[in-house]
């Protein structure tokens, strides 16, 4: 009988605003991996709860939108059902919404076969929350990436500017310290660093320099 592997995984994990999306996005690309946006998908199903009117807090009536979502990622874009809305799901309202349509049980499971159906050859970059622990549990990489919270904050504050969007530093950074204690507590699939994951705290480095340290990692990890 012929003995077949599946594609090699590679899971980044952290809290939001850590860099882990631009890091797991050029590590994808030096190996010309494919790239799971994971925090893409509970914006995109903010985005379209909110836009049918259905409160996010509906946990039932969320979870039934999921299974109908069309979801592609394309050249840095995201898609959802054809439409580019890469933009819209990017605002701060819809990072607070991915944030609370994540802590339904009923919604991650949803969710779970779409993001499994990611991982195709030659192999796949995952970021979120529980790539590693939940998704792909038999990821040959996992890593745990983080900063401090008010790093993290001045991150998104610069970010915003840059796209010509209104700021408050101090908003930004209460936003992030409730986020990270929700996503902490939260009874499905709660973010921690797992025992097995490389903890690469990047409040001191910049997102060349995670990149560097993530393909390193993962090379050292052919070799063993």
């Amino acid at each position: 009988m012929e003995i077949t592997s599946l594609p090699p995984v590679i899971a980044i994990d952290g809290p939001s605003a850590s860099g882990k999306g631009s890091v797991a996005e050029r590590v994808a690309s030096h190996f010309g991996f494919h790239y799971l946006d994971s925090g893409a998908l509970y914006r995109l199903l903010a985005y379209a709860a909110h836009h049918q009117n259905i409160a996010w807090s509906d946990a039932a009536k969320v979870a039934s939108i999921a299974a109908d979502m069309h979801i592609s990622f394309a050249h840095g874009e995201v898609l959802l059902d054809g439409l580019q809305v890469s933009a819209q799901i990017r605002s701060e309202q819809m990072g607070k919404g991915a944030s609370e349509v994540a802590v339904h049980p009923e919604v991650r499971t949803a969710l779970l076969q779409t993001q499994r159906n990611f991982r195709q050859a030659p192999g796949l970059v995952g970021d979120g929350r529980d790539i590693g622990s939940v998704i792909f549990p038999d990821a040959c990489l996992k890593i745990f990436l983080t900063a401090a919270v008010e790093t993290r904050a001045q991150r998104r504050y610069d970010q915003l500017l840059q796209r010509g969007e209104r700021a408050d530093y101090a908003a930004i950074l209460a936003d992030l310290q409730q986020r990270d204690l929700r996503d902490s507590q939260r009874v499905a699939a709660p973010l921690k660093q797992l025992p097995d994951a490389i903890l690469l705290d990047t409040t001191d480095k910049n997102i060349e320099q995670a990149v560097a340290i993530v393909v390193e990692a993962f090379k050292k990890g052919l070799q063993s």
